[in-house]
Order: structure tokens, then sequence, then C-alpha cells
């Protein structure tokens, strides 16, 4: 129904309410009066109500046909102007005459990218250029391959995708990764060239940006200096999005004193180059609905490369900050284990100081580090030479009893002095402490 046609029933109808009312009334005041007068008062009640309801009923009718037609007339104001805008923008492009040739090489852009356990690499492809024929060859990132296979949206076969059309590719030699360009080739071995030199480049990009291979002992220097350890990984997953998110989920990971480090991420499954190329970087293979083939088992076994495969991104992320947690450096904790008050000092000849004490608390071992601390402030922290009960060697004194305590290298204890013994514990660490 058009706007003008709705119109104009929206004001019948009011209309035609307020036209049949009065001779409603009429008629009602009529047949009141010829009734009888028992009949009268009860007829004129029906008929006053009647008519209040109709003339509401009018009056709603009226209101809501207004209120309807004022909508109409906004969403035609909307859509004319957003019609402007799309006509505009098409004149536009037909003054700067942007038309695709259909009569060339096909080429476009790669939109989504998947690893098929039954079709291998699947990519859809939108096509902006050209046109795809099945059986062209074709260069799209780092790989090459031959068009075997087109399906539409529907998951119909074709044999050929004009511009403008998306249409899924079966014939990768590998899964590409999305926004890469792909390009129709009219020779096979120059595509290949292509896409051999492309993974050549990657490769040594990836070497340049992972470095040399760091050594065990590398790493405890880099420990013992105090600087940031990092655990590195190579991500391989069944489709693009997967990986992306496990990506970002364990660079979240990163703290000050761990860091995560994606060396690498793709889609398809784990191969030898992938093992390699942990070798030479240092890092873990995280697989996400993936599986290494046999040579990447072998080689990861030959190379002790480990690699883990997941199926759930919440488990990987989990093991793999248990990992970073490992190498945090362990929390020291000082536990206090015994405290001696020094009430006498006693000289020996070739021994030194030997300080009479009384164990106030805890355990004064034999072995084990001692402070001396005077008046509140410690002045000296090392070990004892000696600990004796009476004349005899023991290995420790409990509270309250005495002892001789002498320190090592260290002569200058005073009565009154405390010699607390502590321990130091290695406490793990967690990431979220």
């Amino acid at each position: 129904m058009s706007e003008q046609n709705f119109s104009n029933h929206a004001k019948v109808v009011p209309g035609f309410m307020f036209l049949v009312l009065p001779v409603l009334l009429l008629n009602l005041v009529q047949s009141a009066i010829s009734w009888k007068a028992a009949h009268y008062s009860f007829a004129g009640l029906i008929g006053v109500l009647l008519a209040i309801a109709l003339i509401r009923l009018a009056f709603f009718a009226r209101t809501f046909a207004l209120g309807v037609q004022d909508r109409v007339i906004r969403l035609e104001e909307r859509l004319t102007e957003r019609y402007g805008v799309l006509l505009s923008q098409t004149r536009l492009a037909e003054l700067l005459d942007r038309k695709a040739n259909p009569d060339r090489r096909a080429s476009g852009t790669v939109l989504e990218a998947s690893l098929d356990p039954g079709k291998g690499a699947l990519a859809t492809i939108l096509v902006q250029n050209g046109t795809l024929h099945v059986g062209d060859d074709f260069i799209c990132g780092q790989y090459s391959g031959r068009v075997r296979a087109m399906y539409d949206e529907r998951g119909g076969a074709v044999t050929a995708a004009g511009p403008s059309t998306p249409v899924q590719i079966l014939g990768f030699e590998g899964v590409p990764e999305a926004g890469d360009t792909f390009l129709a080739m009219a020779d096979a071995a120059e595509a290949r060239d292509i896409a051999q030199k492309r993974q050549r480049l990657e490769r040594e990009a990836q070497h340049r940006r992972s470095g040399r291979v760091k050594t065990l002992e590398d790493f405890m220097a880099e420990r013992a200096s105090g600087g940031a350890a990092s655990l590195r990984i190579i991500i391989k997953a069944d489709q693009g999005g997967p990986a992306e998110a496990l990506a970002d989920a364990l660079a979240q990971l990163s703290t000050a004193e761990v860091k995560v480090e994606v060396v690498h991420r793709g889609v398809g499954a784990i191969t030898e180059s992938d093992v390699l190329l942990a070798k030479a970087s240092g890092a873990i293979i995280v697989g996400f609905h993936v599986r290494p083939d046999s040579n990447a088992r072998a080689a990861a076994d030959r190379e002790r490369v480990e690699i883990r495969t997941y199926r759930i991104i919440y488990e990987a992320v989990e093991e793999v900050k248990a990992a970073m947690e490992g190498l945090l450096a362990p929390e020291k904790k000082e536990v206090i284990v015994g405290e001696a008050e020094v009430r006498q000092l006693f000289k020996i000849a070739k021994i030194g100081t030997i300080a009479g004490s009384f164990v106030r608390s805890g355990v004064i071992p034999r072995a084990g580090r001692v402070r001396v601390v005077r008046d509140g402030v410690e002045v000296y922290d090392g070990t004892l030479s000696s600990l004796k009960r009476f004349k005899e060697d023991v290995r420790e004194v409990r509270e309250g009893f005495e002892c001789g305590i002498g320190v090592e290298n260290f002569n200058d204890i005073k009565v009154g002095d405390l010699v607390e013994a502590y321990r130091i514990e290695e406490v793990a660490r967690s990431l979220s402490a």
C-alpha cells in the first residue's frame, strides 16, 4: 500500500465514524420514545453508553492513523537521504570510470582460509578483477597452486568467477593468510618460483627476528644479571582466527620478568620446517586442532623440540602460564631460626673472641647464617666458626640453654649484642602474585 492510499484510508475512517454517529443516536432516541415508559430509561442509557464508546473509538482511530502516517513520512525521508548518498557515490564511480575488466587474468584478496580434514587447504577469495577459471595456475601469498575446484556461497560447484564474486577455492599447496593477494598466473613454473622465493625470504626474516640460538649458559647468565626471561612459542592452528586468538591470549600473559614471544603463527599441520624453526629459535610448538606429521615427529625427537597439541584454548593458556611461572625467579623469604643474647666474652689465643650466650628463643644451629645485632642495628652478617656447650662441640643449642658462640671473621662482638640465626627459603611464585 502506498503512502498516499494509506493517508486517504486514515482520513476516511474517522470521517465515516462521525457521519454514522448522528444517525445511530437519532434511531436510538426514536426507539426510546416509541417504547413503553418502563423501557425508556433503559434504552436511553444504552444509547448514551454506545455513543460515548463510538466517539472514543473514532478519536483513537484518528490518533493511530496520524501516528503511523508520521512514522511513514520519517522513514521515507531517511530512505531518500541514503538513496541520494548511494546515487552520488555511484555517479562518482561512473565519472572515474572504475570498472573491472572481466577479460583478463583474475586477481583478488583472500577473505578466509582454513584446513579441511578431507579436502585440504581451502580459501575464500573475492575476485576483484578478471575472471577466474577452474584449472588456472595462481600465486597467493607464500603459496602457489592450481584451481582444482570452485564453490559458490551455497556450496555449489562453479567453473568461472567474475569480478565481485566470492568463491571458495580448492588447490592450495598451503593455507594462506587472510588478506593475502591472489593472482592468476599464465605459467605454473613461474608461480612456483615466486612462491619458493617468498618462503625463503620469510624464513630468513624469521631467523633474523629470532636471533642466534640461545644456550643454557646464556639463559643462566641472563637470569643472573636480572634480565627478563622469555618463552618463545610457535603456534599452528586449523584456521587463522583461532591462531590469532591464541597468540593474543598468550601475549597477555607477559610480565616484566617473563615475556611471551610468538615467533611464528600459521595455519596448517605441524611440519618439519616448524620443528627446525623451533630448534633455531629455542621455541616450543603449540598446535590447536592440528597434529604433526610423521616427518615432524621424527624431527622433534631428533632435535628434542617440544610439541604440545590442544583442542581448547583455555587449556593451552593454562599450561603456558604454568611454564612461565617456572621461569619466574623464586621469592626469597627469610625465616628466623633462633636468637641468643651475649652475656660474657672470652678471648682465646689463636681462636678469637667467644661469646658466652643464652638462647632466648628457637634454636641456634652450627651450620647456618647468623647476624649480629647491636641496639637494633645489624653490624655483621656471616657464619659461625664454632658452637660449644661447655667444652664440647654441638650441632645446635635449643632455647633456655647457654652456649659459646664464635662468629667467623668477627671479633668485635660486645656484651648485650643479639645473635640471630636465620635461613633463606625460596618460595615458588605465580603470575598472579
